[in-house]
């Protein structure tokens, strides 16, 4: 009668830390991810995989009033872009308008949205959050005229609407006294209205300084 190993003999027994178990290589199990030296392919739990954006956000608001594919005649044929018009602002009296033109309209917004940042004005309000007084302003063909109207909210149309929203605007009434649909000059004619503004009664300019220089006197 023949003696088998104990080495040999290994059905029924539970694999041992030194020896490689089915679906096991060199200690990382290929289907689990319980295991001490498993690979973490999932992230961690609870952010679903997502960068935090709180410090990353932007201060402005921003929205595309129109967005064109515009063509330039070229030798060769025609080459085909995207016009994007966007107004962006922080609701507390800063807006502007931009314009981004580019092949992809992706870029096209990044470009006008750079563009309205850079070209921002900051429009006086009264404590209410409306208009000191009646206003109005002609760009191109448009023509905007903005009215005070305490309690009625924000009454505008168009782009002027956007403009106004972004601006931290209520209690207004907007006006185009204007046959035209072209939404670039009622952004951009509400925009000269809105510079218009004059400070609200009872509030004065910040004083400057001015420094007193020596006068010359003459040898």
């Amino acid at each position: 009668m023949e003696l088998k190993s104990p080495v040999n003999n290994q059905r029924g027994k539970r694999p041992g830390p030194w020896t490689k178990g089915p679906g096991q290589r060199d200690g990382k199990s290929q289907g689990g991810t319980g295991g001490a030296g498993a690979p973490n392919r999932g992230g961690s739990r609870g952010t679903g995989g997502k960068r935090p954006q709180g410090k990353f956000a932007s201060e402005f608001s921003q929205k595309i009033i129109d967005i064109r594919r515009v063509a330039r005649v070229v030798a060769g044929g025609r080459r085909f872009s995207f016009s994007v018009v966007v107004v962006a602002g922080d609701k507390k009296g800063k807006v502007g308008v931009g314009i981004g033109k580019a092949a992809d309209t992706a870029l096209a917004i990044e470009k006008a949205v750079t563009s309205a940042k850079k070209n921002m004005i900051m429009v006086r309000r009264t404590k209410e959050g409306s208009v000191p007084h009646e206003t109005s302003a002609k760009y191109s063909s448009a023509r905007v005229v903005i009215m005070p109207a305490p309690g009625r909210g924000l009454v505008a149309g168009s782009s002027v609407r956007s403009v106004l929203d972004l601006a931290g605007v209520t209690n207004v009434t907007a006006k185009l006294r204007s046959g035209t649909k072209n939404k670039l000059n009622n952004a951009k004619a509400a925009i000269l209205a809105l510079s218009l503004l004059s400070m609200p009664r009872g509030e004065k300019l910040p004083e400057v300084k001015v420094e007193e220089v020596a006068p010359v006197v003459e040898e």
